[in-house]
């Protein structure tokens, strides 16, 4: 009877495990999927998720941190704001950009400028127009930007990634089989 129980907790811890381990790496994916194939410009309930990929915002944001940028009117910016937005030329041209607000003006036919720079570079942009603005970094996740920059190296890859596909696929194959031994035993 004892033996029972433990072997019905057990069942239902793995099967917890299973759960939590696959929709980790199915949102994981889906997230990293959606931001690569649409170069960020769809928004979560005007939400996006950007990897920070340089070091021009070092030491607030190193290589591998992940930040998160809130949908938000141009007025509601101001200057000391970090900003995503999505670069028209030179180097950045077609790429996402976070850099810090440090000056704001209002162009003849009323629309907002923005000058920004990162913070560890000493040009500033070129100026930032109301229409490029993905939004205003609201947070940086921790525990996000610690798997980001783990998967990127090839241990944390195998470890974060591939041994938990392979444990999820493995404990599955072991459950049907043990389930269709126990059945062929029983004789039904």
């Amino acid at each position: 009877m004892k033996k029972e129980k433990i072997k019905k907790v057990l069942k239902v811890i793995k099967w917890i495990l299973n759960v939590v381990v696959g929709l980790f790496i199915v949102l994981f994916l889906l997230v990293v999927c959606l931001q690569r194939f649409t170069d960020n410009r769809l928004s979560f309930f005007n939400y996006r998720m950007f990897t920070v990929v340089s070091g021009s915002m070092e030491p607030d944001y190193e290589i591998g941190d992940v930040l998160f940028s809130k949908d938000v009117e141009p007025s509601e910016i101001q200057v000391g704001d970090d900003i995503s937005y999505v670069g028209r030329s030179g180097d950045v041209k077609d790429k996402v950009v976070t850099h810090r607000v440090i000056d704001i003006e209002i162009n003849e036919d009323g629309t907002l400028l923005f000058h920004t720079q990162g913070t560890a570079n000493i040009i500033e942009d070129p100026v930032v127009y109301e229409d490029q603005i993905y939004g205003k970094i609201i947070y940086k996740s921790t525990i996000l930007s610690f798997i980001s920059k783990t998967i990127r190296t090839p241990i944390g890859l195998v470890v974060l990634v591939i041994v938990p596909v392979f444990y999820i696929i493995g404990s599955e194959m072991l459950t049907a089989l043990l389930s269709r031994e126990e059945r062929r035993r029983s004789g039904k």
